[in-house]
């Protein structure tokens, strides 16, 4: 028909304009992206791991339902976390510090110096486990494990070491694919996971307690607030680092939700029960083939990595803000002494120590995480204080109902740490 053509041409016209516009549109939202994905998956790391696989291999399908409350929180934390970044421009350490002083700032940097350490040694077991799955010695593992993660950080830019952060978070999909091939029942899945199951006997309510504590831990807050800092990002930015933080949260749920799925599909119902992530991924192998074991394994390897990247960067972040130290990656390593200093030190720390002959693992992992539910209450509580406080947010303060909210929330991580800590003690 006449007109055809130049009705063609029009809509052709329109569909590249908008097909210009998604493309304009996607890139300046991965240019602001990052710290909220990068905090988040850091979390899924080798104690976290081991955690949702011990969930899912004990406890079958019955503790997925707690992961939507989890999810929640953890936006809920780490958006008042963003938020104070973009606006004051300073990380959570230094705000501490001038708004109660140097010596509650100094006696918790000790405590979260130590508490990090104990994390990083953590991680580093994950890693030669991982790698001992696929027969490589933890002397060879852990040592080019720690010179790759120590090359990278102190050798590269901020530009350059979230393109590689961010490469690690694809990784995590690894988890997904296991689910998948494992051929589950989404009918019965899906119930377990908006109906809520309580059970009061002691190691179910440990059990729901880890999964809440490896979720949302002290160490998290700092360095996300000061990465948002170390990348630029201003209060016009804020919506896209908002859904940068609601993306990330989401995410290191949907990975969890999958390691807990796999392993209650297939260990808790065959009546295995591991007490490892390296554990889990040798007894898929028969359970559920060596492809999906192999993506178990390969998953641990790149969260333990990952972590111990992230765990020894966020100390060297912390310390250097709360002392006024200088402290970005996109300073050379005489521009900025103490922060690379710091970040060698752990690297060095917690690879030698899991170098060490008969080293007690168990007891570093166990009072690391006892130290970490007496820290996390402190820590929220000044996350509060500080972001309300409108000599440091001006009008970006709580409202009303954010704060009820945050409150509530805020009382029952609190309520948790300490049965947290409880439970480890008893």
């Amino acid at each position: 028909m006449p007109g055809d053509g130049f009705l063609g041409s029009i809509r052709d016209r329109f569909h590249a304009i908008s097909s210009k516009r998604f493309w304009k549109s996607l890139g300046v939202l991965l240019a602001f992206v990052g710290p909220g994905i990068i905090t988040s998956n850091v979390d899924n790391d080798a104690g976290g791991i081991t955690t949702y696989s011990l969930a899912g291999a004990h406890y079958g399908l019955s503790l997925l339902w707690l992961l939507i409350p989890i999810t929640v929180a953890l936006v809920i934390i780490q958006e008042m976390g963003a938020r104070m970044g973009v606006v004051s421009g300073k990380g959570l350490s230094d705000l501490i510090r001038e708004r109660f002083g140097a010596r509650i700032t100094f006696y918790l940097m000790i405590v979260l110096f130590l508490t990090n350490l104990g994390n990083t040694v953590a991680e580093f077991a994950g890693l030669a486990a991982s790698m001992e799955i696929f027969g490589l010695s933890k002397y060879l593992s852990v040592t080019f494990g720690a010179a790759f993660v120590w090359w990278l950080v102190v050798k590269g830019s901020y530009k350059s070491v979230e393109k590689v952060f961010l490469t690690a978070c694809v990784f995590y999909f690894s988890y997904i694919i296991s689910g998948f091939t494992a051929n589950p029942d989404w009918g019965e899945i899906g119930r377990a996971t908006v109906t809520p199951s309580l059970r009061f006997d002691a190691g179910y309510l440990t059990m729901a307690v880890g999964i809440v504590g490896t979720t949302i831990a002290p160490w998290m807050q700092f360095y996300l607030q000061s990465s948002v800092v170390d990348k630029g990002l201003q209060v016009e930015d804020y919506p896209y680092t908002r859904l940068d933080v609601v993306v990330g949260s989401v995410m290191v749920n949907v990975v969890a939700f999958f390691i807990i799925m796999l392993c209650a599909i297939t260990l808790y119902q065959a009546g295995i029960r591991v007490e490892t992530a390296k554990d889990a991924a040798l007894a898929l192998k028969p359970m559920a083939g060596t492809y999906c074991s192999g993506l178990f394994a390969f998953g641990l390897l790149n969260a333990s990595l990952f972590a111990a990247s992230i765990l020894p960067l966020s100390t060297a972040y912390t310390i250097c803000e709360a002392f006024g130290w200088e402290s970005s990656l996109n300073r050379k390593f005489l521009e900025a002494p103490q922060f690379y200093g710091l970040y060698s030190i752990m690297i060095i720390l917690g690879a030698g120590i899991i170098l060490l002959p008969n080293v007690p693992l168990i007891p570093i992992m166990y009072y690391t995480q006892v130290v970490n539910g007496l820290l996390l209450p402190v820590i929220l509580i000044f996350i509060l204080l500080l972001v309300n406080d409108r000599k440091i947010m001006g009008e970006h303060t709580n409202g009303t109902v954010m704060n009820l909210i945050s409150w509530l929330t805020v009382a029952v991580l609190i309520v948790l740490s300490l049965a947290t800590v409880l439970a480890a003690v008893l």
